[in-house]
């Protein structure tokens, strides 16, 4: 396992993170019921196997399954007999979790009402990072960013950092912090796949200029690249993307990814996941990749995933199969700068 800088801070997280959204998940929880509905006895042994591999990086949410996600990983520290020192816990606050209009959102009073929940859950004094998990259009981004501030020096919270936001609110949000003095997002988490690559049109030139650690989330796009699903395969009734249709992919451009990961995964006896996690974790703008996982199994394959190195020909085809198509500015930028790399300089020029 290896171990980067959450963002700027002198923190090292590993580079998987153990993603929480299959704890919990009760009859009564909804969509979180076909993500994943693991009791205790199950989360404490997903939580060991991963701890035996290195992770030292656990990430949820008080929106997951309503509270239970955290619960359950509170839980299993204590059963593991864990020291809080050897862990590093981020949740997340701004989802649904009570039927008021202020049950919701990045408020200063929704954010201040949320930690003290979350702390009890997990049964901890401290959060190692606190994120932002959406987009609020109402909330004034210095009101959000004072609140984080305030917990950060009442050493609730150690690191902020934020969830699917776009590169201007993220670049804004990060000029009202160093002009006002309030402490800054060190991380995005945000969706990021092989079948997936929107992030890199504004949001990685940000994360690499800025210095920001990105986490990310459902690397295999909800399931669909786990080797399950694709042309001439029948995935199973109880697999994730059979009954949550999410994140929303473009199939048709998908599958040719998928064939492709299927062809090298043959060849080096490993499976098409494994493959597309190696993929992200090749990239120099990904910090942390968060694998979740229902099954032991399935854990110790996804985590395998560090051990595969791909070679600088598999992923220029892989980078190829999976290419975005050009949108403007970036044609135009392609267009208008391509002597503009100074590579391209020399003396004759």
């Amino acid at each position: 396992m290896k171990y980067k800088q959450l963002g700027r801070t002198g923190l090292f997280v590993s580079e998987i993170c153990l993603g929480t959204m299959t704890f919990g998940g009760n009859a009564d929880a909804g969509m979180w019921r076909a993500i994943g509905s693991l009791e205790q006895e199950a989360v404490d042994e997903i939580v060991g196997g991963s701890l035996a591999a290195g992770v030292n990086f656990f990430d949820t949410a008080d929106v997951y399954s309503f509270g239970e996600s955290e619960r359950h990983l509170g839980q299993a520290f204590k059963n593991l007999d864990v020291k809080r020192k050897d862990v590093v816990i981020a949740t997340k606050v701004f989802g649904r979790m009570g039927p008021g209009p202020n049950d919701q959102s990045a408020s200063r009073g929704h954010i201040m009402d949320s930690v003290a929940a979350s702390l009890e859950r997990l049964q901890t004094d401290h959060i190692d990072l606190y994120q932002i998990h959406g987009n609020d259009t109402v909330t004034p981004i210095e009101e959000t960013l004072r609140a984080l501030d305030d917990l950060v020096r009442q050493g609730m919270v150690r690191y902020v950092g934020v969830s699917n936001w776009s590169a201007w609110k993220i670049a804004k949000a990060l000029g009202v912090s160093e002009a006002k003095g309030l402490s800054r997002f060190e991380t995005l988490q945000a969706y990021y796949s092989i079948a997936g690559r929107d992030l890199e049109r504004e949001l990685a030139p940000l994360i690499l200029e800025e210095n920001l650690g990105l986490m990310v989330w459902s690397p295999l796009a909800g399931g669909l690249l786990s080797g399950k699903f694709g042309p001439g395969s029948s995935a199973p009734n109880d697999a994730r993307r059979a009954n949550f249709d999410f994140p929303p992919v473009d199939k048709e451009r998908a599958w040719p990814c998928v064939a492709l990961m299927r062809e090298i995964g043959d060849a080096k006896g490993v499976s098409v996941a494994r493959v597309a996690l190696a993929w992200l974790l090749a990239k120099p703008h990904v910090m942390s990749v968060i694998i979740g996982a229902k099954t032991a199994a399935q854990l110790e394959d996804n985590l395998a995933a560090v051990e595969l190195l791909l070679t600088p020909d598999e992923i220029g085809r892989l980078d190829e199969v999976s290419a975005l198509p050009q949108e403007y500015p970036g044609w135009m930028f392609s267009r208008q700068g391509s002597t503009r790399i100074p590579a391209a300089f020399s003396k004759s020029t």
